[in-house]
């Protein structure tokens, strides 16, 4: 129990543990009595404990729903700063992915609880499902139990072999849809040649296009059953300025939304242009890919790609989009080559000497 102490004008103080702020600071509730007498300190004492128990009584409640309430209350107080498709994906989440767990109480957690349900949940899932599924998990006790200090080992990260589109396989792609669907040419485009995602795509509209300059600054994303909405871009970052050559500018409407496509629909209609033609499957989203390794493999510094395709740092670049494509590949193995074999031929001639007869 809190003591009170005595301050110099003679009344009782006791100060109270409230709560950690942001910065580390822990933060003191304080009750004083203006009783100078000893029941002064008793009374100070009496309102510090009061509150204590029942600030505990209320955590305890807060913490005796079970898991899978826990993450939909988390979704709940978190549902105006977090987008609608970041939600959504937490309750279908909460729904499929924790069903040894789901209805354990919060306030019976405990480090080997959650390393069991790793364990089973990696049987049969990705390291990257676990690992989403586990920042989750972790979120959710940080902010309702943070005083679980978790130590839990995850599967190790398995390395992404992603296919990175040729320069043919866009060409392919965008004759296919030049004759078939001129929505998809101009997502394909904005796509390819201007790094947007497709929820970039979908919310662009002409007022957003200034000259050659396309402003990128919203995303259209799904709230859930198949409700689209208009929001602010993935990051920051995302929110940039790219310019896109003439010849795409062109074919730009001058009125309303650039493509009338919904996400899931410029999905639908790639991946069936996909095989209709034929050509190794890779997604809408690897034409940032390719974007991005071109602009790699023709010299473009790293800070110039982040900005174009709108990443916050060079970790996603590195790890992902430094994607090798096989004819730039041929084409600088054979530029290195040459260079070696010059390098022999004119070392074998420097070191030749003259004949003295």
């Amino acid at each position: 129990m809190a003591k009170a102490k005595k301050l110099p004008s003679g009344s009782w103080r006791c100060l109270v543990y409230d709560y950690t702020d942001s910065n580390g600071k822990r933060i003191y509730k304080s009750f004083t009595s203006d009783d100078p007498t000893t029941e002064g300190r008793r009374e100070a004492e009496f309102m510090a404990a009061e509150y204590a128990s029942k600030k505990n009584k209320q955590k305890n409640i807060k913490n005796n729903v079970t898991v899978g309430q826990a993450i939909l209350n988390y979704c709940n107080l978190k549902n105006n700063v977090l987008s609608p498709s970041t939600i959504r994906e937490y309750i279908r989440m909460q729904r499929n992915n924790y069903d040894t767990i789901k209805d354990i109480k919060l306030n019976d957690i405990r480090n080997d609880v959650i390393q069991e349900w790793v364990n089973i949940f990696s049987a049969n899932h990705s390291p990257k499902s676990v690992k989403n599924a586990y920042g989750l998990l972790r979120a959710v006790i940080d902010t309702y139990k943070p005083d679980i200090k978790l130590h839990i080992t995850l599967p190790q990260r398995v390395q992404q072999k992603l296919y990175v589109p040729s320069d043919n396989d866009i060409k392919a792609i965008l004759d296919y849809f030049s004759e078939n669907d001129k929505d998809m040419e101009i997502a394909v485009y904005l796509a390819a040649f201007g790094t947007l995602r497709r929820s970039e795509v979908c919310a662009l509209t002409a007022s957003d296009v200034h000259g050659n300059i396309i402003s990128v600054n919203k995303a259209m994303v799904d709230k859930g059953s198949d409700e689209w909405v208009i929001k602010t871009t993935k990051t920051v970052s995302s929110t940039r300025m790219v310019e896109m050559p003439d010849f795409v500018i062109n074919k730009l409407p001058k009125t309303g939304r650039l493509v009338n496509l919904k996400p899931d629909q410029v999905t639908h209609r790639f991946e069936k242009s996909i095989r209709k033609l034929g050509i190794t499957q890779f997604r809408f989203h690897d034409l940032r890919h390719y974007a991005a390794s071109i602009m790699h493999a023709i010299g473009v510094p790293d800070q110039y790609i982040m900005q174009r395709g709108g990443w916050s740092s060079d970790h996603t670049l590195k790890a992902i989009y430094r994607g090798t494509i096989e004819e730039y590949t041929q084409k600088y193995n054979s530029m290195t080559l040459q260079h070696f074999d010059t390098m022999q031929h004119e070392m074998q001639h420097k070191n030749k000497k003259p004949s003295k007869y």
